[in-house]
């Protein structure tokens, strides 16, 4: 169960302006399982950046979730492995920008 909750995603992207309850037979209740999986990955991918379980956290960061919702986001708009004829750059208020002061920094060798 993703800590990003499926209702505020959907606000995230817009949902009911794309696909409408009832819309187009069962598409509409298929496309929540669809969402709910790219929460989870996007959740996964969140917890590998940080180096650590969200567990650890008392309280979700509000810039945590906000980077969940930003990689499912992007997932559910880029669904194949490449971007034709599309430029852009990163924005400051990037996934990786949220997450670093949250992020477990390892560096140099750990003496035993």
């Amino acid at each position: 169960m993703s800590v990003v909750s499926l209702s505020l995603f959907k606000a995230h992207i817009g949902h009911d302006e794309v696909i409408e309850s009832g819309a187009l037979g069962n598409l509409a209740s298929g496309t929540d399982e669809l969402l709910q999986h790219y929460l989870d990955t996007a959740e996964e991918r969140v917890i590998a950046l940080l180096g650590r379980p969200l567990s650890d956290f008392t309280t979700i960061p509000a810039s945590v979730k906000q980077a969940i919702l930003l990689l499912a986001a992007h997932d559910f708009e880029n669904r194949e492995a490449f971007l034709i004829g599309v430029s852009g750059s990163e924005t400051p208020n990037s996934v990786v920008d949220r997450l670093r002061p949250y992020r477990i920094e390892v560096t140099g060798r750990v003496i035993e």
